[in-house]
């Protein structure tokens, strides 16, 4: 006698759900309660159920497109990081598809799950602000979907990642801070839960500590990239007993609202408070006083994440992951510099 094959339908009525339920959930999507899912999945497991042979083997069809995965591309680094992602992977013959998570870690997950059902080949993340949670992510790394994290990061195995050193840039930082004569450094951080923040806080505090420099929790602020918040944050170090004469931000789009923060306090820049950034995007040249920026090499970058992304689709086989941290140079501008020798 033929055996029937099992479908979702048969699933569903055991488990007393709807079909759909059961569609999402062997499609491991984040609106399904984790419990839901795994009984879901020991079901269709117990049951032998098979999905259909020609959504498999459109899932194992090549399409030569990549998704990524952005927090804004509003944000200069971020746009210019997808236009340099995008040249090489044009260059090796694959597309790109994108989205974008404003900032939000549902998004993010919802993102994630769009562009697996768009067949992409493998994905580049950035993590958003508020992602906390890496679950998705690990989920994707058992799955043996490619991945690759770039600049925002998390300690997960087995997951390729392309950075900055943020220690030593956030310790560069702060010692031309303090060579420029600032004793009391402020730091205007990232979410608490971002790795690369609190790895620039790590860097702010050792250069700080070595140099005998006021610095510490009180002088930290985490903002949360809005230019309202920023504001906040800003003021609030500058109305401390002993305000910082030295600001350490960790993005050119933190800086800007601070600058003016302190200017609307009557503050001058940088006689009363010099302020050093990060991403170097090319208004910091043209804001006055003009911004002082750590610059990264955006291009290499980009062709090196696309790289080790195409070698796990082209060769998985070929191991172990790899972590590619790449240096950065500190450019000097108006607004860090009290020392015109320095300069």
């Amino acid at each position: 006698m033929k055996r029937v094959p099992v479908t979702i339908k048969d699933i569903a009525r055991q488990l007393g759900i709807s079909i759909s339920t059961v569609s999402r959930a062997l499609r491991d999507m984040p609106e399904i309660h984790p419990d839901t899912r795994k009984a879901v999945i020991r079901l269709a497991e117990e049951l032998d159920y098979q999905p259909n042979q020609l959504a498999k083997n459109l899932v194992k069809s090549r399409t030569k497109t990549i998704g990524v995965i952005f927090p804004n591309l509003s944000y200069h680094y971020f746009s210019a990081m997808l236009n340099n992602l995008e040249e090489a992977v044009m260059q090796a013959g694959y597309s790109v598809l994108v989205a974008q998570t404003n900032e939000s870690y549902v998004r993010e997950t919802i993102s994630i799950q769009n562009l697996l059902r768009s067949q992409v080949e493998g994905l580049v993340l950035s993590l958003s602000r508020d992602t906390a949670d890496f679950e998705h992510v690990e989920r994707l790394v058992r799955k043996g979907v490619p991945i690759v994290l770039v600049d925002r990061t998390a300690d997960i195995a087995s997951v390729s990642k392309v950075t900055v050193d943020n220690r030593a840039a956030a310790f560069k930082a702060t010692e031309h801070l303090i060579g420029q004569g600032c004793q009391r450094i402020g730091f205007l951080a990232g979410p608490p839960q971002l790795s690369l923040s609190q790895e620039r806080v790590d860097g702010y505090l050792a250069a700080a500590a070595q140099y005998n420099a006021v610095a510490g929790n009180q002088y930290i602020r985490h903002c949360d990239y809005t230019n309202e918040n920023t504001i906040l944050q800003t003021l609030a170090l500058m109305s401390l007993p002993y305000p910082p004469d030295g600001i350490v931000a960790i993005s050119d789009r933190i800086a800007y609202p601070a600058l003016y923060a302190i200017q609307q306090k009557g503050l001058s820049i940088p006689k009363d408070v010099a302020v050093v950034s990060f991403n170097n995007e090319p208004v910091s040249a043209y804001v006055s006083p003009t911004l002082s920026s750590i610059n990264q090499p955006i291009t290499e970058m980009a062709t090196e994440t696309v790289r080790l992304l195409l070698r796990q689709i082209e060769a998985p086989e070929v191991l172990p992951f790899e972590t590619k941290v790449f240096d950065t140079q500190l450019i000097i501008r108006e607004s860090s510099l009290r020392n015109r020798l320095d300069y």
